[in-house]
């Protein structure tokens, strides 16, 4: 019922009068239509997630694939960097999206909102185990956002079960 509320206000938010230029470079969006993209989002996941609620907004920033997977797991990994699709920096409150990353569909829209959910965890102080437990939350929103336009996150992303369970749950080491 939550959904069908947000999606009806967003339907008649999003067809009210808005700046012409909307893809100024027909590759980012604009400051203000990523921001409405941003607050629109952290609402729909304060509703639905208990997240805290925040409109202390991320930085968001293109970046290429190699730099993304230094960011996340350490300038000596060896990590295949096309496995690594964006990353939020909690030290600098940024997330940083695949250059090429425009926003337009569900599927790329996705990958802001599992972000946003690390932007929300991190201002809201939220502490877990270990990094994969917070995982968790995020990859749970990701598939419902996904869901919202008939799309499951495992078929989309081609996660098996072992792959993302070893994702997002703490292991002894």
């Amino acid at each position: 019922m939550k959904n069908a509320r947000f999606l009806e206000f967003n339907q008649s938010y999003t067809a009210a009068k808005r700046p012409a230029a909307v893809w100024p470079d027909d590759r980012h969006r604009d400051g203000y239509e990523m921001e409405l993209l941003l607050t629109t989002i952290a609402t729909w996941l304060s509703l639905n997630f208990s997240l805290p609620v925040s409109y202390e907004l991320p930085a968001v920033e293109m970046a290429p694939t190699v730099r993304i997977a230094e960011m996340r797991y350490g300038a000596s990994h060896s990590v295949d960097p096309s496995d690594v699709i964006a990353v939020y920096v909690d030290s600098e409150q940024t997330i940083f999206l695949p250059e090429g990353w425009e926003g337009r569909t569900p599927l790329e829209v996705s990958i802001l909102v599992h972000e946003l959910v690390h932007h929300l965890q991190n201002v809201g102080g939220l502490t877990y185990t270990c990094p994969a437990e917070r995982e968790q939350l995020a990859y749970a929103a990701q598939d419902a956002w996904l869901g919202l336009f008939g799309k499951e996150l495992q078929t989309e992303f081609r996660f098996d079960p072992l792959t993302f369970k070893l994702l997002t749950h703490c292991l002894p080491y």
